[in-house]
């Protein structure tokens, strides 16, 4: 009997507003489903409450408790179904499978000018709509100019896989000139060209600044500073299993964090809790194996874990703010998996809060600086060779202006 693809995922919707919506996933098991599934969750812009794991290896079952962040936030919960869906094991009937985006080969990268009068939160306006039409930015380049208009040019990859069309691409232009109203002065969407290779490249930043946003140490005070996170590596209570018990602080994507780290380790999560968030502290229960299927009973491997761990929960994104002659610069860097894929939602985050302070964006750059460090030392851990793609990062330079908000500004 062949399992429908209806009920790899279902998704019950609250009753009452303000209680989470009930995700569960059942399909067959693959490395790093988890993170994966939770990268996307986030994506929509979900907050997790709580969550359950289990797999015995060949099939898992996950549940996840999730509400929108902010509360007024409309979710498509039949796009994030599909988006879901995508992630699974292909073991689907065939006459559905053909209407998932095929993820064999590498996503096209598209062009999209917009050309308008300049003014406070441009670029995060533009970035909620890309969000909200499940358009990813992958690079962006923006240039004002003296008579108060800007150029900014986004580079998009569309999970729909559907940007090829006429219909998509004048949906996605049409939504935009929507939102921005009279001071959208031109709107066009096309296959990026040799343009986009000459985007690659990136400001020069000094040595200084580059050991400080990619260090892989942490600071004395994140040592001393116990009540922040706290890790318990646990052999006695499973004869099968490592048990690790975690509390820190509740943070954006803080799951995420975690299960990127177990799945870059090859780490299997047999069985995990997620408990909801108490006075801002999260507790998770989580039973693991290496990819072999035995304990983690190596000291160094424990202690070189649970330091990526800390590290990750601690710092997840890096944020420096320099002067380069006139100009402020504002640094931001966060880790990419092994697959190449960054943290969720930074650059939507990073933008918001720009326009929340009233900070103007001149110029920006998204350049991808590889940070060759291994994760667990020199020592190849758990089996594997040591990881020394772990510290790419994707880090956005944003050459800013501070401007005092008017009272009148809504």
């Amino acid at each position: 009997m062949v399992m429908s693809y209806e009920d790899v995922v279902l998704v019950e919707e609250n009753k009452v507003c303000g209680e989470p919506t009930i995700v569960t996933v059942n399909c067959p098991d693959k490395a790093g489903l988890g993170c994966d599934l939770v990268r996307n969750v986030l994506e929509f812009g979900l907050y997790v409450t709580r969550g359950d794991f289990s797999t015995d290896g060949k099939w898992c079952y996950i549940v996840l408790w999730v509400v929108p962040r902010p509360s007024v936030l409309k979710v498509d919960w039949e796009s994030l179904k599909k988006r879901l869906l995508s992630c699974c094991p292909s073991f689907l009937p065939a006459f559905y499978l053909n209407q998932l985006p095929n993820r064999s080969k590498p996503p096209s990268i598209y062009l999209l000018k917009v050309f308008s009068m300049d003014r406070k939160g441009l670029v995060h306006d533009v970035t909620k709509v890309l969000c909200a039409l499940e358009l990813t930015i992958q690079r962006l380049k923006v240039m004002t100019t003296p008579d108060g208009k800007v150029l900014d040019l986004f580079f998009v990859t569309d999970h729909l896989d559907l940007l090829h069309t006429k219909e998509r691409r004048d949906e996605t232009c049409e939504h935009l000139s929507g939102v921005l109203g009279e001071c959208c002065i031109s709107c066009e969407l096309q296959l990026a060209g040799p343009e986009y290779e000459s985007q690659q490249g990136f400001s020069s930043i000094s040595q200084e600044i580059a050991d400080e946003l990619f260090s892989c140490e942490l600071s004395k005070e994140d040592l001393s500073n116990d009540k922040k996170a706290v890790i318990t590596v646990d052999n006695l209570m499973s004869p099968a299993h490592t048990l690790l018990q975690i509390q820190c602080l509740d943070q954006k994507a803080l799951i995420y964090d975690i299960l990127k780290i177990s799945k870059d380790c090859n780490i299997r999560i047999t069985y995990g809790r997620i408990s909801t968030s108490v006075n801002g502290y999260r507790s998770l229960d989580l039973f693991i194996q290496k990819d072999d299927g035995k304990k983690i009973i190596d000291s160094e491997n424990q202690v070189a874990l649970c330091s990526r761990l800390k590290e990750e929960m601690l710092h997840p994104l890096r944020v420096i703010v320099t002067n380069r002659g006139p100009d402020t610069e504002l640094l931001v860097a966060n880790p990419v998996e092994l697959s190449g894929k960054g943290r969720p939602r930074v650059f939507y985050d990073v933008t918001f809060a720009l326009k929340t302070l009233g900070i103007c964006i001149f110029s920006n750059q998204r350049p991808r600086w590889s940070r060759l460090v291994p994760l667990f030392g020199s020592k190849p851990p758990l089996h594997r060779p040591p990881l020394r793609a772990r510290w790419s990062r994707l880090t956005p330079f944003f050459r800013v202006q501070a401007t005092t908000p008017q009272a009148t500004t809504p």
